[in-house]
This record gives C-alpha cells, sequence and structure tokens, in this order.
C-alpha cells in the first residue's frame, strides 16, 4: 500500500493583476522523491515553490502538509546582506539549540568545501551558494527547495551537489536550467508549461520525450482549444520536433570538427612553433607560446601553448578560481602574460559577452540597446527588424520599448546575447553565457552557435551545453597546469577517472603531446547485423513518416470525434506508438553512423 503524501497541492491558482499564471495545478510529494521542476521562464516554476515553502499564499486552491514535516527553501537569488560571515550564514539554517548544534554546521562546510570565515559581501557568487545550500541542508529538511541551485557553482562543486542529493533521505524539488544535473538527480517530472501542470513518474532523462508525446497528442485535439493555445502548442511543437532533427545532423558534424580538432592538437605538440605553416597561417585565430602568468604567490597559468583555428569551439573549465577569465583574457590579449608570447591572427573581428553585463545600459530601452538610431538592424550581413530580431531571442514585441533596468536576470542574459551575435565578427568569446538561461534560451543559443561560421571561446559550467556545442575542452586543474583534450567534457570526465594516474591527460606543451593510453578495443569493421540495419533504417524510418501522416491526415477531420470516438481512440494511440519508434530508429540510426565515421577515422 503507496504511503499518503507528505505535501500537496489541490486546485491550486494564482494571478498577478491580470496574468493568471497558473490555475488548477495539482502536485503532491512523497518522501525520497527527486523532482525536476521544468518550464520556460516566466512559467511559474519559482513562484510555486514560494507557495511550497509557505512564503506567498495562492488565490485559491488547498494546500495540505502532514504534521512535523520541515520544509527548507534556497531562492534562486539568496539575500545573505545580514549576515558577517558565510559560517554564519550556514549557522542560520538551525532551528532550537544553535551551541548543541554547531557541529553540524562543520559537517557542511567540510563536505562542499566552504571558505567558512570569508566575510559574507567579499565572497563570490559560488562561495556565497555553496553556503546557502548548507543553510538549506543543515536542519535535515523532509522536503528541500532548489532554485536553480548551480548557478555560480564550478563543475567540481555541482558533482558534489548531486551525490548529496542522491544520499538525502528526504524529498527534494528541483529548478535548474542544467540538463546534466537533473538527468543525474531527478527520479520524477513536473512540467509547468501554459498554466497547466504535467507529472511524468520519470526522471527528467525522459522529458524530450514525453514532452513531445504531450504535444502531439494536443495538436491532434486542437480543435477542442481557444485559438491561441492552438497557436502556441503548434509553435511549441515545431521548435520540440526541428530541435530533434537538427540535432542528429548537428551530432554527425561534430564529431567531425572534434576529429579535425585532435589532429590539429597533435600537429601543435609535435611541430616547432617557429615554423610558419601555409595551412595554419591562412586559418590561424590565436596562437599562445609558453605562456604563463602568477598573481601574488600563486601560478595561474605555467608553460602553455596553444593554437586555435578557424572554426574551433573550445571550452574552458575547471575549478571556481582556477583562472578560466584570465586565460580568456590573455588569449585574447586583454592581458599580458609574464612569460611567453601570445599573437592574433588577421582580420579578427571579435564579439565578447562578459558574464557581469557590464555593457548594459539600464536606462536605455531593449531597441535602443540594439539599435540608437532607426528600425533595422545589420544581422550577418542581412538587415533584420529591431523587433523581429528580438522575437528570435524570446523577446515578446511589447518588451521592445521597456527599460533594461525591468528585466530579469535571464532576459538581461538573453538581451546580452542578442546584441553579441548581431556584432560583425568571425570570433565570439561567451564568458560564463549560460547563467539564469531557461532550456528554450539554451536551445537557441546552441543552434545559434552550431550555424556560426567562426571560432568560439566558452567559459561554462553547464556539462550538458559544453557536450553539445564544443570541439574541444581546455581543463584548468587550479595548480597552474593546463591540459586540451577533442571532444566533449563528458568524454574527458571518464578518461580522467579511467586513469590511475590523472596526469596522464594530454598535455599541451611546445615540446610534445602524449595522448590517452588507447584500449585496443576499436571494431575493425561493422558487424553484419549493424550494416544491415544501417542501410535498412532510413527506408523504415521513412514509411513511418508516411504512416504518421495517413494517420495526421485522417485525425485532422474535425467531425471523427464525434463521429466514430473509439476509432479517434485508436488512431490516438498509433499515432503516439509511431511516433516514438520512429524516433527510437532515428536515434539508433544516428549510433551506428558515428560509429561507422569512427571506424574510418
Amino acid at each position: 500500500m503507496q504511503e499518503p503524501p507528505i505535501y500537496a497541492l489541490k486546485d491550486v491558482s494564482l494571478a498577478f493583476g491580470d496574468n493568471q499564471l497558473f490555475e488548477n495545478v495539482e502536485l503532491y510529494v512523497n518522501r525520497g522523491d527527486k523532482i525536476s521542476l521544468v518550464g520556460r521562464n516566466g512559467s511559474g516554476k519559482s513562484t510555486l515553490l514560494k507557495i511550497i515553502a509557505g512564503i506567498i499564499e495562492p488565490d485559491n486552491g488547498e494546500t495540505f502538509i502532514q504534521p512535523g514535516i520541515k520544509i527548507a527553501y534556497m531562492p534562486q537569488e539568496p539575500n545573505l546582506s545580514s549576515y558577517k560571515t558565510l559560517r554564519d550564514v550556514v549557522l542560520s539554517g538551525l532551528k532550537g539549540d544553535i551551541t548543541k548544534n554547531e557541529y553540524k554546521a562543520d559537517i557542511w562546510i567540510e563536505k562542499l568545501n566552504i571558505l567558512d570565515k570569508q566575510e559574507t559581501m567579499s565572497a563570490s557568487g559560488g562561495e556565497q551558494r555553496k553556503a546557502a545550500l548548507a543553510k538549506a541542508l543543515i536542519d535535515e529538511p523532509d522536503i528541500l527547495l532548489l532554485d536553480e541551485p548551480t548557478n555560480h557553482l564550478d563543475i567540481s562543486t555541482i558533482e558534489i551537489l548531486e551525490k548529496i542529493i542522491a544520499e538525502f533521505n528526504g524529498a527534494v524539488i528541483l529548478i535548474s536550467h542544467d540538463r546534466m544535473f537533473l538527468e543525474h538527480t531527478s527520479t520524477t517530472t513536473f512540467w509547468l508549461d501554459r498554466g497547466k501542470m504535467h507529472r511524468n513518474d520519470k526522471g527528467f532523462k525522459f522529458f524530450e520525450e514525453w514532452q513531445e508525446q504531450i504535444i502531439n497528442q494536443e495538436i491532434i485535439e486542437q480543435t477542442n482549444l481557444n485559438k491561441k493555445i492552438a497557436e502556441e502548442t503548434e509553435w511549441l511543437h515545431k521548435g520540440v520536433t526541428a530541435r530533434r532533427r537538427r540535432n542528429m545532423g548537428r551530432l554527425r558534424r561534430l564529431q567531425q570538427l572534434r576529429a579535425e580538432r585532435k589532429e590539429q592538437i597533435k600537429q601543435i605538440g609535435n611541430i616547432n612553433l617557429n615554423l610558419e605553416e601555409n595551412d595554419f597561417r591562412s586559418k590561424l585565430v590565436i596562437e599562445a607560446k609558453h605562456i604563463s602568468k602568477t598573481f601574488g604567490e600563486r601560478e595561474i597559468i605555467k608553460d602553455f601553448s596553444t593554437r586555435i583555428i578557424k572554426g574551433n569551439k573550445i571550452g574552458i573549465v575547471g575549478p571556481n578560481g582556477a583562472g578560466k577569465t584570465t586565460l580568456i583574457k590573455l588569449l585574447t590579449k586583454r592581458l599580458e602574460p609574464d612569460s611567453g608570447f601570445v599573437r592574433i591572427g588577421k582580420n579578427l573581428d571579435e564579439a565578447y559577452f562578459d558574464q557581469n553585463r557590464l555593457s548594459l545600459d539600464p536606462k536605455k530601452t531593449l531597441w535602443q540597446t540594439l539599435c540608437d538610431k532607426g528600425d533595422h538592424i545589420m544581422v550577418h550581413g542581412h538587415y533584420r527588424h529591431v523587433v523581429a530580431y528580438l522575437k528570435d531571442f524570446l523577446f515578446k514585441p511589447a518588451q521592445a520599448h521597456c527599460p533594461v533596468a525591468a528585466l530579469s536576470g535571464g532576459e538581461k542574459n538573453r538581451l546580452m546575447l542578442a546584441v553579441a551575435l548581431a556584432q560583425p565578427s568571425n570570433f565570439l568569446v561567451l564568458d560564463e553565457p549560460t547563467n539564469d538561461l531557461d532550456m528554450d534560451t539554451l536551445d537557441l543559443l546552441q543552434e545559434v552557435l552550431d550555424e556560426y561560421a567562426g571560432t568560439v571561446l566558452i567559459v561554462s559550467h553547464d556539462r550538458d551545453f559544453l557536450d553539445r556545442i564544443v570541439t574541444s575542452i581546455i581543463y584548468m586543474k587550479g595548480d597552474g597546469s593546463l591540459y586540451e583534450h577533442a571532444g566533449s567534457y563528458s568524454e574527458l570526465l571518464d578518461k580522467i577517472s579511467n586513469q590511475p594516474n590523472k596526469t596522464a591527460i594530454k598535455k599541451i606543451t611546445a615540446k610534445t603531446t602524449e595522448s590517452f593510453p588507447q584500449k585496443n578495443n576499436k571494431p575493425q569493421k561493422l558487424s553484419y547485423n549493424q550494416q544491415r540495419l544501417l542501410n535498412v533504417l532510413p527506408q523504415e524510418i521513412e514509411q513511418l513518416e508516411q504512416d504518421i501522416a495517413k494517420i495526421e491526415k485522417e485525425l485532422s477531420d474535425p467531425d471523427l470525434y464525434t463521429r466514430n470516438a473509439e476509432h479517434f481512440n485508436l488512431l490516438t494511440t498509433s499515432h503516439a506508438e509511431k511516433v516514438a519508434l520512429k524516433e527510437g530508429k532515428e536515434n539508433q540510426w544516428l549510433e551506428l553512423q558515428i560509429l561507422a565515421e569512427e571506424i574510418k577515422a
């Protein structure tokens, strides 16, 4: 017999003025649930978390909480200004006798590596976030509410947090834009979409497949929806379906680009950097030779050499304070190295995205930020109307004349991206571009970067984003050593974890390049069955597409349900099954295609 929920909402609605945020929401939480709460920016996720935390009251509906249940809440932007040190922040989460339970603070300070004596207001965003997390965890709540907990955290701390959540005995509700974090932590997904709540008793890993099934069903039943919802549903469906198809082609291209970067790295390690090869000279973006940088007694970068070639998309990762932004400044000659030199290629037009948003004027409107005069802006050689360009970045037309100061953190980040990507450039530098972005905006940014013909340097802690975009990763360990790996962050992590000696990662220097030991288990050719599937799957996918089109045509009859409800239901079930089958076959074909390309390489 299933235990009753420890928390529940029934028929809950909330509106701000004329804006109905959500209505008739039902939600229940069982002990031990690990829930990802997803939805677009502005859908009401954070507000719903505040209702669960008891901070705000809904307009109507019922709330239920079992007696004695403790709820802890970490907001997206914790206000820690009243605490002198980070230790004070952690201790503030204790209830009752603080002196008796102070040892708990020491446990969490050690577990999250918090600089507890650091003054709060001078601490970095990452240190403040860790202290806020410890504050929420220290009193052992039954329900833990975390709103964007990975913002400002480095990858190693995110991985520690994943382990904490996995071992946490209570229920957890998470809002995050970090796909990999949600995949690793959630077992249940709540999707807040256009004011309605959907629940799936599977983790976020299965979200896109489940989302598409819901959207397909809605499109089939559009005759029962009002025009506005029908249009939004159709738009959302096109976005999801198109994204999946684009991802198939994108992944193939990315594999090829990573193979090219691997060859470039081999050449960097083995050639004399004083030589001027014609191929490199024509495509050279940045050459760094034996660069080092020290601040005080701390060596940030020691003896690092690399060449960045046109079309490379390079991610830079490492713990907070390792010097990622310093490396960006060195490579772009905003900062001079203590030794060594950096050379920039000719005819380089750079666009720089600054994580601190220093270039946004809060008094200007969005329109004025993009275009001081007139109503058109030049984007990659083509004139675009300002409003149309803003719509590309998910802004409503009415927002064009709003001041920048009125935007949320995520919207400001979106506007900064619009400004940076509108600049004529062939070299794009992105320093923490993913903070505060929702998943729709992350998808948009991925598409833009995929189509960007120039070179990109990216500093980010979003592992999934890096996996989808970069051709190689520069890893900064934090002790001054730098390593470059041609491939995704996940592949780099696998190789590190499989090495008994972690320094076996390939170190890029002027003298030599040492490759990872490779297991000799690469297949020499596809098996008979794999080759057969590679040949027949495209025909099977095409047939399924034809079957789906026939079903959709039959379902488009507005009188079908009234005339034959049983047949309508059979068709909708068949449609969902064929869509899922087609997606599975597409993924299977893609995996085989990539394997075939790797064997040829």
